[in-house]
């Protein structure tokens, strides 16, 4: 594979900085109208900023944790991440509070679901983290008690209900993703990872079925992604391993990072992989399967230091991996990269 070098490109500016949480940036291409969209989470506000692809053009919105019948409220967000769907795209954002979808440009709100709050005081966190897309019609979120919200989300016009909560997590969830190639025969279509570092392998429908239980070893998998049937998990070891999803065989293990992963992106169509963590590296690899002895092999490719910055989010802006966009602790901006 002939591989090009990244060049930094003119930064994006935000209206604040980024907090430090896992997979603290996402991102949306707009292709129609040569836009992208990115969000970053400070406090219990979300950034989001549309910017032209020459670059030139940019607007911002901010988006507020709310509450039903509060006008504002000091809940802080965890993370906020768009989902696609084939008949539409929202944005999704979970608290301290509840979870909220949105309209893909941030404009409306379309759908409220708050967490069931305990009545005395608990040891036990109440938030909500980890959010995917799942084929059709599904977004799924993680909650700090491990469960699964699994909500059913019709074309254009009908109600967004509550479908399923899903129980085989013990620990708060981390992360969570789709398959993200494409591929109609992957029979693992969703992943889950929680603080121990436990994944579960899902298979959707209207009923998720759980296919596999992947044994954490009590380091938490702060970022999960699901391509071609193997799960790509990122540790707070600065390790990546990779998992055949439906079996759970462990196919490489890679002392990637130095410091916790933050945030881990696959670009489906070149199998680019991006890791970026605490020490202040973001690295691009590549994906290989090998389909007669149904293995990947990872190879590295790139690697990016951000000077004094410790990285919280890192995201490919197209499905090739052309480009590339990072966040970090403190930072007003997204430093923008693409292929030279």
């Amino acid at each position: 594979m002939l591989f090009k070098m990244y060049r930094k490109e003119k930064s994006l500016q935000i209206k604040n900085s980024a907090s430090a949480l896992y997979n603290n940036l996402s991102v949306l291409r707009i292709a129609p109208r040569s836009l992208t969209y990115f969000t970053v989470v400070h406090a219990n506000t979300v950034s989001i900023v549309s910017a032209s692809w020459d670059g030139l053009n940019t607007s911002h919105r901010q988006l507020q944790s709310k509450e039903p019948n509060v006008a504002t409220s000091n809940s802080l967000i965890m993370q906020a991440a768009w989902c696609v769907l084939p008949s539409r795209d929202l944005l999704v954002l979970t608290s301290q509070k509840g979870i909220q979808m949105y309209e893909s440009d941030g404009s409306i709100m379309v759908y409220w679901h708050a967490l069931d709050t305990p009545e005395t005081a608990t040891a036990q966190a109440v938030f909500a983290r980890g959010i995917a897309a799942v084929r059709e019609n599904y977004i799924c979120v993680g909650e700090a008690s491990g469960g699964i919200l699994v909500f059913d989300i019709p074309s254009k016009g009908g109600n967004i209900t509550l479908s399923e909560v899903l129980e085989e997590h013990k620990e708060s969830i981390t992360d969570m993703a789709s398959e993200c190639s494409g591929s109609q025969e992957c029979i693992a279509d969703m992943v889950s990872a929680d603080d121990t570092g436990t994944l579960c392998v899902w298979k959707s429908g209207e009923e998720f079925q759980l296919l596999n239980k992947i044994t954490g070893f009590d380091m938490s998998c702060s970022s999960v992604k699901l391509w071609k049937g193997t799960v790509v998990a990122g540790y707070g070891t600065g390790q990546i391993r990779l998992y055949e999803a439906v079996t759970g065989i462990l196919h490489a293990e890679v002392n990637a990072h130095a410091r916790w992963i933050y945030s881990l992106d696959i670009a489906p169509f070149s199998g680019l992989l991006l890791s970026a963590a605490e020490d202040s590296f973001v690295r691009v690899w590549h994906l290989t399967m090998t389909p007669e002895s149904n293995t990947v092999e990872i190879s590295h490719m790139y690697n990016e230091c951000v000077t004094d910055t410790q990285i919280c989010g890192a995201k490919f802006c197209d499905g090739d991996g052309y480009a590339f966009g990072v966040t970090g602790y403190d930072l007003s901006e997204i430093i923008r990269y693409t292929q030279s």
